[in-house]
């Protein structure tokens, strides 16, 4: 039974490789009837036989690559207005791309309308497919039956959470780790999998190598101490395999590459977005005649203090009651405020940060100096996430939401330290801009950080 479960699931997987290659054919084939019926007869007939082939290959791994990263190709994983987002990035980078590829290719600076035309087709079709392959996914796909074993209470939140997913999971049963392990495991007998969360290290190691044993599909969530090892080197210098955990953060050379990008990309970004930021510094200033920038200590690499740099877009004596969260409907905010903190425009000034070195473009989002302080002295580990500096955007920020907890914020960014690459800043960048679209929950400070408390951290 569980050997079905685990055929059928790849080759769900394995349809979802060919429908996403299958789609990106299709944009293909699209631009090259462009090129063909456009830009080669508007201008010098070249790229013929190979050369042609040669473009359509370099313009398919393009888009390819990018919905890949931005997660794009994932039908049925996500939801169906996270993929049309992410493809619809994909095809404005990589048409972006392709057209000042052309502009090489004829050395003209030539007409971009048969781009815009095929860049609206794509939209279009990033919109159809999706939608098709998603029914399909759901038509085929009964959500898994699944048990939770968990230990302490708070690990039952878990279950809400899957419950946001109800076309993908079932969780049809709990049992706590404290239970018999016999009476365990016949419940994990009786479903398609399992997800183990916050139990003791001895009853995880039995359950999971009974999964194991089994071919039951097994979800972990990760402890701190999982999260670091995740991200360890193998040394096969003995018959004993070791792992290697440096504890180190990025390399001399990593940093050194990573510092490089965030002062060229930073450059060209406030070049290009110089007019946001005049537009909106006239904006701010012309409501209320108050300051444009709003300042405010906050912690990055080390535990150093540096001075954010955000567009104001509060009242000027909006933090005069001490900190508070802010809420939909905020009445500290302006009219101003409440626009460019919809877009994220008040965000922009970082780049300034970045520039300095205060900050990188992609890390752990920089804390409060009072929030790192409380978040540390509950979870002693919180300080792991200034190994690297603070970031304009990050892991946490992606696949976290406004009010996840300190404790899951805390290994969200220890993901992203312990498995660092550049690829990974690019698909976190490109990723950044669908959460643009998504419409965050808030909860209080207090109660968020409550949460995330009397977890087991070790």
């Amino acid at each position: 039974m569980k050997t079905d479960i685990a055929k059928r699931s790849e080759e769900k997987d394995l349809a979802r490789k060919l429908e996403g290659m299958a789609e990106v054919f299709l944009l293909t084939v699209l631009y090259f009837y462009i090129w063909k019926t456009q830009y080669s007869v508007m201008y010098v007939r070249t790229f013929y036989g190979r050369g042609r082939i040669v473009m359509m290959g370099i313009y398919f791994i393009i888009m390819y690559v990018i919905m890949y990263l931005t997660e794009g190709l994932r039908f049925g994983n996500l939801k169906l207005f996270d993929v049309v987002v992410s493809q619809w990035i994909s095809v404005l980078v990589t048409n972006f791309i392709t057209f000042w590829q052309i502009c090489l290719i004829l050395n003209i600076m030539t007409d971009p309308v048969p781009m815009l035309w095929l860049t609206l087709l794509d939209l279009g079709i990033t919109v159809a497919l999706p939608f098709i392959f998603t029914w399909i996914y759901h038509l085929t796909y009964v959500p898994r039956d699944m048990v939770l074993v968990y230990g302490k209470r708070n690990a039952l939140n878990l279950r809400f959470k899957i419950l946001e997913r109800p076309d993908k999971y079932a969780v049809t049963s709990i049992i706590s780790s404290s239970e018999p392990f016999e009476k365990i495991k016949a419940q994990l007998l009786s479903h398609d999998a399992v997800i183990i969360n916050d139990v003791p290290a001895e009853i995880r190691n039995d359950i999971l190598k009974f999964c194991y044993e089994k071919d039951i599909r097994t979800y972990i969530v990760p402890k701190i101490s999982d999260v670091i090892i995740g991200g360890a080197s193998n040394i096969n210098l003995f018959d004993t395999p070791l792992l290697l955990v440096r504890g180190t953060g990025l390399s001399i050379g990593q940093k050194a590459v990573k510092r490089f990008l965030d002062i060229v990309l930073s450059a060209i970004a406030i070049g290009v977005l110089s007019p946001v930021f005049l537009i909106t510094a006239i904006a701010i200033k012309a409501e209320d005649g108050g300051s444009v920038f709003f300042r405010q200590k906050r912690v990055t690499r080390d535990g150093r203090i540096f001075t954010i740099l955000k567009f104001r877009s509060m009242h000027e004596d909006a933090e005069k009651y001490g900190a508070q969260l802010t809420v939909d409907n905020d009445p500290r905010i302006t009219k101003v405020g409440h626009f460019i903190r919809r877009c994220r425009i008040d965000e922009l000034p970082q780049l300034i940060n970045i520039i300095r070195g205060d900050m990188s473009i992609v890390g752990p989002r920089p804390e409060r100096i009072e929030n790192y302080e409380l978040y540390e002295k509950e979870i002693p580990e919180f300080k792991y996430r200034t190994k690297v500096k603070a970031g304009l955007t990050g892991y946490a920020q992606v696949y976290g939401k406004y009010n996840t907890t300190a404790y899951d914020k805390l290994r969200l960014d220890l993901m992203y330290i312990e498995n660092y690459s550049i690829i990974l800043d690019i698909k976190l960048v490109l990723m950044t801009f669908r959460t643009l679209f998504q419409k965050e929950s808030t909860q209080g400070f207090e109660e968020s950080f409550l949460d995330s408390s009397g977890v087991d951290k070790k």
